[in-house]
């Protein structure tokens, strides 16, 4: 196995940090049927203590709480900035990390290695019916993964801004994030990478 000794940098909390933003207050997946109704409606999906009777029937998930963090969270939930820190600390490690060591067979910078958790930290690893940066639904690995397992960083680096779409739509969001982790992929400061997806999709 490679990158054994690898661990998350600065680069990769400073990007997880910056697009997933801290909210101690559960709310419905952006992309989620019930999120745009929600909008629609006037009504605040970040503030949500529960979820209004007319739209009980509307999905929200993946609920999400804290620094982007979706496991065992529910309508209402809140918690505090030590628990959202807590959270985010202990699934990086135990949910983010490995997945990356035992997909990847090639020895990795720290700045491909902080890009390509990050990234798995937001879409997934993948697999088991889900597509994720690594694995397909079907198990298959990913074109960023196979590029990357062939030495191809350069390549691998140019897949990451495919992956800008949730619930079927483009999100300008996930464009900047894209944008500046394929920079950091290649060596970038992160601050300057930030500051380049802001520019290119203002």
């Amino acid at each position: 196995m490679m990158n054994t000794t690898m661990r998350s940098g600065e680069a990769c909390h400073e990007l997880n940090h910056h697009y997933e933003a801290c909210r101690l207050l559960a709310y419905p997946d952006p992309a989620s049927p019930l999120f745009a109704a929600l909008r629609r409606a006037g009504l605040d999906p970040y503030s949500l203590r529960a979820v209004p009777a007319a739209y009980a029937r509307l999905s929200g998930a993946p609920w999400t709480i804290g620094w982007g963090d979706t496991l065992d969270v529910r309508p209402g939930l809140v918690i505090s900035q030590a628990d959202a820190d807590g959270r985010y600390a202990r699934r990086l490690v135990r949910d983010f990390e490995p997945p990356v060591r035992e997909a990847v067979t090639v020895q990795l910078s720290q700045c491909q290695w902080d890009a390509t958790v990050s990234t798995v930290y937001n879409t997934g690893p993948g697999g088991k019916g889900r597509d994720g940066i690594l694995w397909l639904a079907d198990g298959r690995p990913s074109t960023f993964l196979r590029k990357l397992n062939a030495g191809d960083y350069a390549g691998a680096a140019d897949e990451l801004p495919k992956w800008v779409r949730a619930g079927g739509q483009v999100l300008k969001g996930l464009q900047r994030r894209r944008h500046a982790t394929r920079l950091v992929f290649l060596g970038g400061e992160v601050g300057a990478a930030i500051a380049a997806g802001e520019r290119a999709f203002p």
